[in-house]
């Protein structure tokens, strides 16, 4: 089963700010989104199994916030922070 990725604006405009090196590793962290989404931990603790997860990329230069839709298997992007 393949989850569908759903990119928000202000996730798209960090993206496009990315240097090359870093693209070239969330492409990879997307192809692990559409297949595992639920790969990355939950940003709550007390929950861990809350549909709202973080993914470190890039050495850990990058994290990826992001709202797995299991019903409708999409995966919503909505924050990506780049420190590095």
């Amino acid at each position: 089963m393949t989850y569908t990725i759903d990119v928000h604006p202000e996730a798209q405009a960090e993206i496009e700010a990315l240097p090359p090196h870093a693209l070239r590793t969330l492409t990879e962290v997307f192809a692990l989104l559409e297949l595992a989404p639920w790969s990355g931990p939950s940003v709550n603790a007390a929950n861990p199994d809350a549909p709202l997860r973080n993914l470190a990329f890039g050495a850990g230069a990058g994290i990826l916030t992001y709202l797995i839709m299991e019903r409708e298997q999409e995966v919503h992007l909505v924050s990506l922070l780049w420190a590095g």
